[in-house]
């Protein structure tokens, strides 16, 4: 019985280990990198109810930067297990729907106590092996991301349950804040380790099941999700983890009556599709389901003529290049006036020409390789069509290699035509476009700016010059839902800034922030009046 309400512990950032030369974190990262690329091979079920799920179906798992090693396989399934895990998934909601708040509170706080200690290594360690990330990459994402999401969630959660209404003399109005009436539905990226666990632990954590679907490449850290998850005491059947063909999980799950909610990160394409499909059926649905999305990016840097070049070319290399581009919020077109170009040139050329590139376990690599096969093919098309275009020059990179993994050089492409196919067209890969235009032009080329992509997630404003600055503050309000001055326009922290865009780019629910947490209850209004009438006249009528 809950008979109390309790304070939790204030969240506050995870600090990111630096993983320095020769220091105990990055010795130990290292080891365990290398002990799990030389591990026995391992075969990842799906995760249902109480079972671990196999199947005769086995699908490798690969190293991006090693496609040649095979890690392990994982259990491919079919509509039947899908099912399942709607099943399941229901079964286990009525128990962990009405357990007390501070009871799942214990249980993601828990998890991120793990994460931060015994899960850290081997958390950071598959994301290196599977996505491809160096280890400040991995740090960032895998561990410190994730735990913020744990932290900041927990206290997010209490801010809801907090907001109540007032109440008159003679009266009790309360609010109550119930679960969704089914189960939630979590799509998940390959680019991120704690986007994954986010997109299932936030409906969690206000009393939702969830059926998950990780990406396919991604699944060698998803299996350590779930045993983090586990480990922190998730009851079984409250996140089932399968392993299928979208599509197929699609035709089951969007046909459902108690189909209540979508979480979703990837392409514009994918979901737009998805909120079609889920609008086909609004007839089936029980209540109209909520669908929270984070899409595509188109992400610019804006700069003004009174910026400082060192500055701006450090926001463009580490913009667009950490993660092989492979952020939604990564850099990938940029403006650049005219009396600044020669110098912010020099500087983007060197540094991108220091950059080393190669596997994560040397981490004197800043460059790693893209995700899979499918990516590495469309960024190179995007680079030949780049250097068969007279639009368009490749100043430095536009190389690649498939032939052990997928190594794709970085890429930086200067643009003639401000609306050239890589200035509109999302990559997601390691490119970036320039566009110089004359100095002068700074307000034109906001206008650009603002109408040359239908995205609208990242951005940032370079400048000395706090007019210009404000300028483009207000002309590019609606540009991007992370607006980012002075800096690259990545690298958004839970609980400093909430994640999201609009236009194209999503429902800007904002991951890491107290609206997310909303989005996956229903509220109920209840009023209790104290002395009831017992006449229905009212003194009017006297």
């Amino acid at each position: 019985m809950s008979n109390a309400f309790y304070k939790v512990p204030v969240a506050i950032n995870e600090p990111v280990k630096s993983y320095a030369p020769n220091s105990p974190e990055k010795n130990s990262l290292i080891n365990k990198y290398k002990e799990m690329y030389n591990q026995k091979e391992i075969d990842v079920p799906m995760y249902i109810g109480k079972e671990e799920i196999r199947t005769e179906d086995k699908r490798p798992m690969t190293p991006p930067h090693d496609h040649k090693k095979v890690l392990g396989h994982f259990n491919y399934g079919d509509a039947s297990h899908v099912e399942l895990a709607i099943e399941k998934a229901l079964e286990a909601k009525s128990a962990w729907a009405n357990l007390p708040w501070e009871q799942r509170a214990a249980i993601f706080l828990k998890a991120a106590d793990l994460l931060a200690g015994p899960f850290r290594d081997r958390m950071n360690a598959a994301t290196m092996l599977a996505q491809s990330k160096n280890v400040f990459q991995a740090e960032i994402d895998a561990s410190c991301e994730m735990i913020d999401f744990f932290r900041f969630n927990v206290q997010y959660m209490t801010q809801v349950y907090k907001e109540q209404p007032d109440s008159q003399p003679g009266l009790w109005n309360r609010l109550e804040y119930r679960p969704l009436e089914g189960f939630v539905f979590a799509l998940t990226p390959f680019n991120f380790t704690s986007i994954a666990a986010n997109l299932c632990a936030a409906p969690a954590m206000m009393g939702n099941v969830i059926v998950w679907k990780p990406a396919d490449s991604q699944v060698y850290s998803a299996q350590v999700i779930m045993d983090l998850f586990k480990a922190a005491g998730l009851p079984d059947g409250v996140v089932n983890m399968v392993t299928v063909d979208g599509p197929t999980a699609g035709e089951v799950i969007f046909k459902h009556k108690m189909f209540s909610g979508l979480h979703f990160t990837g392409s514009t394409g994918v979901f737009r599709t998805l909120w079609k499909n889920i609008a086909s059926n609004l007839d089936t649905y029980r209540s109209y389901p909520r669908i929270v999305g984070e899409t595509g990016g188109k992400d610019f840097v804006m700069v003004h003529k009174s910026s400082i070049p060192a500055e701006v070319a450090t926001a463009l290399t580490r913009g667009s290049f950490e993660f092989q581009g492979q952020k939604c919020s990564a850099a990938s077109r940029a403006y650049i006036p005219s009396n600044l170009w020669p110098e912010v040139k020099a500087i983007v050329l060197d540094q991108v020409n220091s950059f080393k590139m190669g596997t994560p376990e040397d981490t004197s690599n800043y460059i790693n390789a893209v995700i899979d096969e499918r990516a590495f093919d469309k960024i190179s098309a995007y680079i030949d069509y780049c250097k068969e275009n007279d639009d368009a020059e490749i100043i430095v990179g536009g190389n690649y290699d498939k032939s052990k993994g997928y190594f794709i050089q970085p890429t930086v492409v200067v643009a003639s035509n401000p609306k050239f196919k890589t200035m509109c067209e999302e990559i997601f890969g390691p490119v970036l476009t320039i566009y110089v235009y004359p100095e002068n032009d700074f307000e034109e080329t906001l206008d650009i700016v603002d109408d040359t992509s239908e995205y609208a997630l990242t951005g940032s404003i370079i400048s000395q010059d706090r007019y210009a600055i404000n300028l483009a503050t207000k002309k590019l309000e609606n540009a991007a839902g992370n607006f980012y001055i002075n800096d690259k326009p990545t690298g958004a922290v839970v609980g400093q800034q909430p994640f999201g865009g609009a236009r194209g780019s999503g429902t800007n629910d904002k991951a890491g922030a107290a609206m997310n947490l909303l989005r996956w209850v229903q509220a109920r209004t209840i009023k209790e009046t104290f002395v009831p009438a017992t006449d229905y006249r009212y003194p009017f009528l006297g």
